[in-house]
């Protein structure tokens, strides 16, 4: 029998996960409300949570090292035709504009965290904090091509920016419940903007903003099979970077895993992890978004539509 405490904390997971469906919902029919995380980075990292993720830890001090690591290539065109009238003259000019991005980030996270042996609520409480190090790369080519009736110039160009450094400080807070092979647990982390970053830099290890995330998961581990499965959601409210007066929508994430114990060492498993930015609270100013930190193909390529626009004539 859960505590009662756990079973108030269950229900209103419960109750937040029926909002973040119906939010995710309105933001399906109607895509424009979402904005876009700045630089198509976000504050949570997918994947943070996996397998075993709702499992008490024991009490007394612990210490996690973890790599993270990324390389992002994506590529986006934008183009567009316009008939000019000059006269009796009525060229077409047509622009394009093809870019490439590639990013690659490689930082070591620390974090030491302490669990209480006096249950807190009927749970177990752990306290931790994490401090991430290491370097970053962008790059970004681009091609412009101008035509006008059979003339045509193209403009080539390249910028790129590096840097190595320490990244933002994470606090989290966790409590954790246990009831035979079902565990619960609900956390609150956050970011505290402290490391390397600069709006004018197109490479970032910090994010160069405050963020509150908040959720909470589920694992049921069977200790006589071996067999485990871990579900984590939560959503990331963000503040305005005051760098960029620019603020990121309301992130929801998703992280899951699975595995199976072949011994007491080794284990064969499975991971997935999903993301999706949600409307702001409010609408943020407006400012540059181009700093990263590492980054998704598919946030950069949806910020380069390809389709071309229709032709209408323009009259001088």
């Amino acid at each position: 029998m859960l505590p009662t405490a756990a079973r108030k904390v269950w229900k209103l997971l419960q109750r937040g996960a029926a909002v973040v469906a119906a939010v995710m919902l309105a933001n399906a029919f109607f895509p424009t409300l979402g904005l876009a995380d700045q630089g198509g980075v976000s504050f949570w990292i997918p994947g943070t949570f996996g397998s075993l993720a709702a499992v008490p830890p024991s009490p007394g001090w612990s210490l996690t090292v973890a790599n993270y690591y990324t390389s992002v290539n994506a590529a986006g065109d934008v183009a567009a035709a316009r008939l000019i009238t000059i006269g009796k003259l009525s060229p077409t000019v047509m622009v394009s504009l093809d870019v490439t991005y590639r990013s690659n980030l490689d930082t070591v996270g620390i974090t030491p965290s302490y669990a209480f042996a006096t249950p807190v609520f009927g749970a177990t409480l752990s306290l931790g904090m994490t401090a991430s190090a290491g370097p970053n790369a962008v790059g970004v080519d681009g091609t412009l091509t101008l035509g006008v009736g059979s003339l045509v110039a193209v403009r080539q160009g390249s910028i790129s920016s590096s840097v190595t450094g320490f990244g933002d400080l994470d606090p989290i807070a966790q409590l954790f419940w246990n009831s035979g092979n079902n565990n619960w647990f609900a956390f609150l982390t956050g970011d505290i903007p402290v490391g390397a970053y600069n709006s004018s830099n197109l490479a970032n290890v910090g994010i160069g903003h405050g963020a509150i995330d908040g959720g909470g998961g589920y694992t049921y581990l069977d200790a006589k099979t071996g067999r485990e499965f871990s579900v984590v959601t939560g959503l990331t409210y963000n503040l305005i970077n005051p760098s960029s007066d620019y603020q990121n929508g309301i992130d929801w994430h998703l992280d899951w895993g699975l595995s199976q114990a072949l011994s007491k060492q080794i284990a064969i498993g499975a991971v997935g992890m999903s993301t999706t930015s949600l409307p702001p609270m409010a609408a943020p100013a407006t400012g540059s978004a181009r700093s990263s930190r590492g980054s998704l193909a598919s946030d950069r390529k949806s910020a380069l539509p390809s389709r071309p626009e229709r032709s209408r004539p323009i009259s001088i």
